[in-house]
């Protein structure tokens, strides 16, 4: 829906520092914003302001300095490291004589660049559809009604008010196929349920090593690379995990300062995997300098879709980047983990992170020794499934003797599938 960034494309870049806490951005992190969108930064202009201006944001000064640096380096767009108001926009684009993007937009070509699967192409045109619904003044100088005469006779509407009718439209038409994918999604969730397999979501930092993580987890193949949002498209994958049994792990997309509302809002249905999870894997860069605020970002995330009441764990991942730090799990009072260290580039730790997920998940365990006759050899291939045999031999007459240990949930499951009367294997 917007310009999109092509590669190679020349850009100025504006940040400006702010006393206010909620007013200020990470100078660092726009330029990881920038180089992902696959834009080549000339030059940074930076300054100090304690308010926006009304008319460009900048002081009058500094709107100069900015124009100037366009015609001295050539530049094709002006990026903001801040949400600019419409006529903010519309002001500093007449005086540069240069495209203005500012740090929402930015964000949203992003994502509109890493969607892979059709719900996250829709959900991101819906978010760009509702920020280009606020900015369509700055693309219509002719606002007059639309020509008269035969076959040039509109309805009488602005070319204005045309354009926002067929945005509404749009609009309309991808939330009724949205709420569609929602409905599919909550099936899914609900035959999990039923079936009781815990749901274990992966949540964080973008670039703090979620799919990386997930991918050391499942032997899976999810596209993980050092750069923001290199996941949008939510990926789930049914893993095994010592006397739990099967249990589902999502990955999901990464969370930023500032995350504009209208994504959190078109995002919903993948955000509701984290939502309804049974815990939450907390993924930390604990070699990021602003961790802290990383966390407090993601945790405001969590409030805002209603997911911060679920269970954590916190992930403190690379610790291979820093020196002198050791793979362990962190407990409270109660022995309980509440944090795991490890590396999942490096697979450092990744079974600390299995025994803390058994402690969190597991529920009551059924142990048994069974005696299976030859007959009934379905029943040790299922049993072989569930990844639960600890030890096989046989007896003289040919009986499989299993000694077998698996949550009290997939036991029942078994003797409610009536598989072969297996109480009547039983040894006691």
């Amino acid at each position: 829906m917007f310009d999109r960034h092509q590669a190679g494309e020349q850009a100025v870049l504006v940040h400006i520092d702010f006393p206010q806490e909620n007013a200020r951005e990470d100078l660092q992190e726009f330029e990881m914003l920038v180089s992902s969108a696959g834009v080549n930064c000339l030059t940074v202009v930076t300054g100090k302001r304690d308010t926006p201006h009304s008319k460009f944001f900048v002081g009058s000064g500094k709107a100069e300095e900015i124009a100037d640096a366009v015609k001295l380096y050539d530049a094709d767009v002006i990026l903001f490291n801040h949400i600019l108001s419409p006529s903010q926009e519309k002001n500093l684009e007449a005086l540069c004589e240069c495209r203005v993007l500012d740090r929402t937009t930015l964000i949203l070509d992003i994502f509109a660049q890493r969607a892979r699967t059709h719900e996250g192409k829709m959900q991101v045109e819906l978010a760009q559809l509702k920020h280009m619904s606020t900015r369509l003044i700055r693309g219509w100088t002719h606002l007059e009604r639309q020509k008269g005469g035969i076959g040039l006779r509109g309805p009488g509407e602005t070319q204005l008010e045309t354009d926002r009718r067929l945005l509404r439209e749009r609009m309309h038409s991808i939330r009724g196929r949205l709420e569609k994918v929602e409905k599919q999604r909550f099936q899914g969730r609900r035959a999990r349920s039923r079936a009781e397999i815990p749901t274990v979501s992966l949540v964080g930092y973008t670039n703090a090593g979620k799919s990386t993580l997930f991918n050391r987890i499942t032997n899976a193949s999810v596209y993980a690379a050092d750069q923001l949002f290199a996941t949008l498209d939510p990926t789930l994958r049914k893993i095994h995990i010592k006397d739990v049994g099967r249990v589902i792990l999502a990955d999901t997309v990464g969370f930023i300062r500032h995350l504009p509302h209208d994504l959190v809002a078109a995002f919903k249905a993948t955000l509701t995997e984290t939502r309804e999870a049974d815990l939450q894997l907390h993924v930390v860069d604990i070699a990021d300098e602003r961790r802290s605020e990383n966390i407090a970002s993601v945790d405001a995330v969590l409030e805002e879709i209603e997911a911060n009441d679920i269970p954590q764990l916190l992930v403190c991942n690379k610790i291979d980047s820093l020196a002198d730090v050791a793979p362990r799990i962190d407990r409270d009072e109660n022995g309980k983990p509440i944090r795991v260290w490890l590396s999942a580039r490096a697979n450092i730790g990744i079974e600390l992170l299995s025994q803390a997920l058994t402690e969190l998940l597991a529920t009551e365990v059924v142990k048994h020794t069974l005696k299976i006759p030859p007959i009934a050899g379905k029943l040790r291939g299922t049993l072989y499934e569930l990844n639960c045999i600890n030890s096989e031999s046989y007896d003289d007459d040919g009986n499989c003797l299993l000694d077998v240990t698996l949550p009290l949930r997939e036991w029942n499951k078994l003797l409610k599938a009536g598989k072969s009367d297996i109480e009547t294997f039983i040894q006691h």
